[in-house]
């Protein structure tokens, strides 16, 4: 077995573990679904929940039984083109614009395509599965992880585009939130720092690799994430109509979409509202949560604002690196940012709550080599016109995110669950 699953997992037995975890968890996903909300691709950027959990059976189906179960036969001779995403080099795709017209396949015979690839990766881990397989499993199920988080920002927005506006969950009692702590500010020296991984120091994408040398100027980063309220503050102060606050193409993109806030926030009553996977909320109740679902190009313009910018994606890991995977996560079952009412010693939310933009424009690492062959598309065919971002959020699955990873969109991005952090 190679030393990336070894330090992850531990053997075939752990890996068939976290297998069916990550398999029953992306169903368990969609309970809150109809059928019909699984249709539903509400912008360009989204993909239906049922294609999402069609399109996990496939990658393993394509790249792992196909490959190296002896005697497998497709499910359905249509699903390797259907369901393919993006990999040009594996065979042609449908527009990705028509999968909400996917009303065949239906979720149940959906649902039977991936008990069938499941029954076919536990056989295959039950045996004496070559290395090779091992590690693409493993790599397949960091991809699902993936489509978890994507399945849960999709439907968010899907839901919101529903005029009814339905929530995703049962809102929680409603219930006075304190103010945010004041933001400050801690004080590193840089210098030299190491940043990334190599493979034999656990599971990473090939994008995280090698680790390598980068120097640093003296830095401060910020206490926590930007808030809601903090935002409105620039949002009042005329954010929106400064174009001095922006770059050139983000204020065109400000003129051409017509934004005044951020995704979700609508103006109501005099007040702004703001939409969340347990329903809509008002800014008083929501003021000290920090502020999702900007992108780049709002993030930038904010650090303007603020007399500051955003950290470097080194600045960001070489912080990181020290401290513990925790937050709020997918795991804690919010499906929201959440206030720090806390003191820390160290930044707070660097894991969790919003993925942070960073500054940093998402290129290879120096000596970075794609996955040979298929897989090797990846990652490395988008390392253009996207910025970096770090840290997860909270529709990350915890054990998928670490300091390392390096996730990445074009900078007008707006429906992940994005935030802020400043840095000076």
């Amino acid at each position: 077995m190679s030393s990336s699953v070894i330090s992850r997992i531990g053997s075939p037995v752990g890996l068939h573990d976290r297998f069916r975890t990550v398999r029953e968890r992306s169903v368990s996903l969609c309970d809150p679904l109809t059928p019909e909300d699984m249709m539903v691709q509400s912008c360009p950027e989204a993909s239906p929940a049922k294609w999402h959990l069609a399109h996990t059976a496939w990658f393993f189906e394509s790249f792992i039984l196909r490959e190296f179960a002896e005697g497998y036969k497709l499910f359905n001779a249509d699903f390797p083109w259907l369901f393919n995403s993006y990999y040009q080099t594996f065979t042609e795709f449908p527009d990705k614009r028509l999968r909400a017209s996917f009303s065949r396949p239906g979720v149940d015979e959906i649902l039977r395509y991936r008990a069938y690839v499941d029954e076919a990766v536990e056989h295959l881990l039950d045996g004496d599965a070559p290395e090779e397989a091992l590690r693409r499993i493993e790599l397949g199920l960091h991809h699902e992880e993936q489509h978890q988080e994507l399945l849960l920002t999709d439907i968010k927005h899907a839901l919101y585009t529903n005029p009814l506006q339905p929530p995703y969950l049962e809102a929680p009692p409603t219930r006075i939130v304190p103010p945010a702590l004041p933001l400050q500010y801690f004080a590193y020296e840089g210098g030299l720092v190491e940043i990334g991984q190599n493979e034999p120091d656990g599971f990473t994408f090939d994008n995280e690799r090698p680790r390598h040398r980068v120097w640093l100027e003296p830095f401060e980063l910020a206490s926590r994430l930007v808030t809601c309220g903090e935002f409105a503050e620039f949002i009042a102060d005329g954010g929106y109509t400064r174009p001095e606050l922006w770059l050139s193409v983000g204020w065109q993109t400000v003129k051409d979409q017509g934004w005044q806030a951020p995704l979700y926030w609508r103006r109501q009553e005099g007040e702004w509202v703001i939409g969340g996977m347990r329903g809509r909320r008002t800014l008083t109740e929501t003021a000290s949560t920090p502020v999702a679902h900007v992108s780049y190009f709002e993030a930038d313009a904010y650090a303007h604002w603020a007399g500051c910018r955003l950290p470097t994606e080194a600045e960001w890991e070489s912080v990181a690196a020290s401290l513990p995977v925790a937050g709020n996560l997918l795991d804690s079952g919010y499906l929201e940012p959440v206030p720090v009412h806390d003191e820390w010693e160290e930044p707070a939310q660097i894991f969790g709550d919003c993925w942070e933009w960073t500054a940093s424009a998402y290129l290879g690492y120096p000596g970075f080599v794609p996955l040979n062959g298929t897989l090797g598309e990846y990652n490395g065919k988008f390392m253009s016109g996207q910025m970096v971002l770090r840290g997860g959020s909270c529709v990350t699955p915890q054990q998928h995110i670490r300091a390392s990873y390096r996730n990445f969109f074009g900078p007008e991005t707006r429906w992940q669950f994005s935030g802020i952090r400043l840095a000076r």
